[in-house]
């Protein structure tokens, strides 16, 4: 990893500390099980714990979803601390991914537990560790489906470049 790429470990920490201060609000301010404003409201907050995996799989399985996400954590960070491995843009998503992951690990490790509070109707309450992840994966999908490099520079260019059919 280069100097100039450290940002790219502060971005993790960042979701990391934001995840944790997020969580200890909601632990502070409600108690487990409530929920604020009303349920009328399209977004609350609420107090909710998981001891699962997103979308509440693998209920009471936190050792398990420990080890595994340690070891997809070791396997974020030797993609991006490889400096030549990767655009840009897919290494902002291994970032993001790897602090959603830690900020959930803190949470199985100490707890056993995950802390969720934030409520749309008809989904599952999710967490900004959560939200990292989510957003990470989708950029990476995206950049996977519709980003190309350009093989001399290693840079990403738009999906259509070179389509002379779709200029005017």
């Amino acid at each position: 990893m280069r100097r100039s790429d450290l940002w790219l470990l502060a971005l993790a920490g960042g979701v990391v500390v934001l995840d944790q201060a997020t969580k200890a609000g909601v632990r502070a301010l409600l108690t487990l099980g409530d929920s604020w404003p009303s349920d009328d409201w399209p977004v609350r907050l609420v107090h909710y714990t998981n001891t699962g995996a997103a979308f509440g799989l693998f209920q009471n399985a936190a050792p398990l979803l420990a080890v595994a996400s340690l070891a997809g954590i070791a396997l974020i960070l030797v993609y991006l601390l490889s400096p030549d491995f990767a655009q840009t843009p897919v290494r902002v998503a291994l970032s993001l991914m790897l602090g959603g992951a830690l900020g959930n690990l803190i949470d199985r490790v100490s707890r056993g537990e995950v802390v969720d509070f934030i409520k749309f109707p008809e989904w599952p309450a999710f967490n900004v560790a959560d939200s990292a992840i989510t957003i990470g994966v989708t950029l990476l999908l995206w950049m996977t489906l519709f980003a190309r490099s350009d093989p001399e520079s290693g840079t990403p260019s738009s999906p259509h470049a070179g389509d002379e059919s779709i200029r005017s």
